[in-house]
């Protein structure tokens, strides 16, 4: 008679409680059961999975040695925490990521105890952690903050302003330094997990503070030299020279994928009464899956994929993608122009930067996660005649606006930005969608905005940009492919704050700006067919506003309704304050604004996303109507 099967390890596993229940040499099993669910949850529903494979080792012993929910963990930017999820409760749920009504791709307060601190824009985690070690302090109760933060993300100022305030918060602050590209570490073997665990005890803990009490009855002066000569001989040894400056106790590096190596330095720092203190860990992005291992730039981000072949199931064909035209319309346009050069802060082939790069490698710019930097080294260039393009994500500029207002706007300096992800996007949900920029770049003075309606929208607005040196302009384009419009050979030059009319008419007027033109010309057809007829005007501008166009419009016409993708306080708003100053509501035309709604939207698939923002062309329609209406009740009540 065969033996039943064993029951798989994680089946017992639901909340680190229990994982704390195994005996250490289960681990590695459970580790490795870990991996395979992770690696068929994200088969199934796509998603970021080189990180998360990377840090499965981790996210065990970070669990197994201390005791979360209490000690409270950061992920830093939350893409690497699906095995977190998995050991917390959330096992269930694991196939739902990122999709409506499902867990998020990153971390997030109303998910789970376990998630103390949403996180999904890169360098936070410290400052969080030691946001919560310091409460912790203050009040009188245990438990510790635990940062973990990837090496790319260490190229963020806010990482190390963190570093440099974190001695206050004495031993509750553990950061640990997820070293997945070696650019830091040595080769790690027996030896440095040897000295890890050495540096890290007890017994060498308690005699240099043995030994810190003798010397402090020596003058100052020697004091601070021996005190001075064991970092410098123990950073020599081990590395870490700079997090001791920033004055952290540093221990590594130490390979994250070795359990006996991990799990004792974790429980020596857990107990130490040293700190804070920093350990540095060495793992491989996508570890334990060949594909993921051998393309860790592929798999950083992934579509659903055959977990046996680790084939992505491809979309099917179709339009360029918006930042690939940008990026290879900024390349043909700098063949001819040596003074376009291109920014990006560690996004290059989300922004078409890498397109860029390849044709023109010495005018391309990759700063790291260092946006405010990015901003100001853009503005410099700009400042000796240089033509920089600034592409970074709409929701990532917000890191640097006020380099945008005080080193760019302030001094008129013709920086291109390139806003993608602008609008919506998707399964990334409200962290990323860009719904702010046309807000917080049109209120600037100086600043010209644009929007793309189309693929070849943002080829003439690219080179538009490219030819402008009065001050700074932007573009915006979304994510995603565009609408199947034909590029143009030749790009167009766009005259400053002139819009085009599509389709005209005569009762209704649709001003539209962005890619939502193509849902306003479908709402034209719906309105056309109960006899409304329409105009639609592509503004392309948010600004400076074509007023002349506007003025118009709204002269001719009952109705105009505004179309934005954009959060309050964009194009509406200035459209609305241009007819109140021009008196242009006088006369009883109705206006309505359409935009984003008032909340951050969570992620979904994007045409649901649109639906319960309200701006597809039913909505377009039901706000002319709806206006109608108004107008009639108000003209009868008028006449009674």
């Amino acid at each position: 008679m065969s033996e039943r099967p064993a029951t798989p390890l994680l089946d017992t596993v639901d909340t680190p409680r229990d994982l704390r229940k195994l005996d250490r040499s289960q681990l590695r099993q459970l580790a490795d059961e870990l991996r395979a669910e992770m690696i068929d949850a994200v088969g199934s529903t796509g998603g970021h999975l080189g990180s998360g494979l990377g840090v499965v080792e981790l996210t065990t012993a970070i669990h197994y040695v201390f005791d979360t929910p209490n000690d409270k963990l950061v992920w830093d930017v939350g893409h690497q925490a699906y095995p977190h999820k998995i050991l917390t409760g959330r096992r269930d749920r694991i196939r739902t990521l990122r999709q409506g009504g499902g867990l998020s791709g990153f971390t997030k307060r109303s998910e789970s105890e376990y998630d103390p601190f949403g996180a999904a824009h890169s360098s936070t985690s410290i400052s969080a952690a030691l946001g919560f070690a310091v409460a912790n302090k203050l009040k009188g109760e245990p438990g510790k903050g635990i940062a973990v933060i990837g090496d790319g993300a260490m190229s963020a100022g806010m990482a190390y302003e963190a570093m440099n305030n974190a001695e206050q918060a004495g031993n509750r602050l553990v950061v640990i330094l997820n070293d997945n590209d070696m650019s830091i570490a040595p080769p790690v073997g027996g030896l440095s997990a040897y000295l890890a665990r050495m540096v890290s005890s007890s017994e060498y803990l308690g005699l240099r503070h043995l030994a810190s009490k003798v010397a402090k009855k020596l003058s100052r002066r020697v004091h601070h030299g021996l005190e001075k000569a064991e970092e410098f001989t123990r950073g020599m040894v081990t590395g870490g020279t700079l997090f001791e400056e920033l004055g952290f106790y540093y221990v590594g590096p130490i390979d994250g994928h070795n359990l006996d190596h991990l799990l004792p330095v974790l429980e020596n720092v857990r107990d130490s009464e040293q700190g804070p203190i920093l350990v540095h860990v060495v793992t491989k992005k996508g570890k334990g899956y060949g594909p993921a291992e051998n393309s860790a730039d592929k798999y950083h981000g992934v579509q659903k994929f055959d977990v046996i072949t680790g084939e992505q199931k491809k979309s099917a064909g179709g339009p360029p993608a918006y930042q690939n035209v940008f990026g290879e319309t900024l390349a043909k346009l700098a063949e001819t122009d040596p003074r376009i050069c291109a920014i990006t802060a560690a996004m290059p082939s989300g922004t078409g930067v890498d397109k860029f790069a390849k044709a023109h490698p010495d005018r391309a710019f990759d700063v790291g996660i260092a946006e405010q930097h990015a901003v100001t080294f853009a503005a410099g260039l700009a400042a000796q005649g240089m033509r920089p393009f600034c592409a970074i994500y709409s929701t990532f500029l917000q890191r640097a606006y006020d380099q945008v207002v005080h080193d760019v706007a302030i001094q008129n300096l013709p920086v291109r930005f390139a806003i993608d992800r602008a609008g919506l996007v998707g399964a990334d949900g409200c962290t990323h969608a860009g719904a702010f920029d046309i807000t917080y770049l049109a209120t600037l003075p100086n600043m010209v905005v644009m929007a793309a309606a189309d693929e070849a929208e943002l080829v003439h607005m690219t080179y538009t940009a490219a030819e402008y040196d009065a001050g700074p302009i932007a573009l915006r384009y979304p994510r995603g492919n565009g609408v199947g419009v034909a590029l143009p050979e030749t790009p167009e030059l766009l005259e400053i704050g002139k819009g085009r009319v599509v389709r005209h008419g005569s009762k209704v007027a649709i001003l539209s700006l962005g890619t939502r033109l193509a849902e306003a010309l479908k709402a034209t057809d719906q309105l056309e067919a109960k006899g409304l007829s329409t105009t639609v005007a592509d503004l392309r501008f948010a600004k400076p506003l074509d007023t002349a166009l506007i003025d118009r419009l709204m002269r001719s016409h009952e109705v105009v309704v505004t179309v934005e993708e954009g959060a309050i306080g964009g194009l509406g708003a200035h459209v609305l304050t241009h007819a109140s100053d021009e008196g242009l509501l006088d006369n009883g035309l109705k206006i309505r604004t359409m935009r984003l709604p008032d909340v951050f939207q969570d992620h979904d698939d994007p045409m649901k996303q649109y639906d319960e923002a309200r701006l597809n062309a039913p909505h377009i329609v039901d706000a002319v109507l709806s206006a109608l209406r108004h107008n009639s009740a108000g003209v009868e009540e008028a006449r009674a």
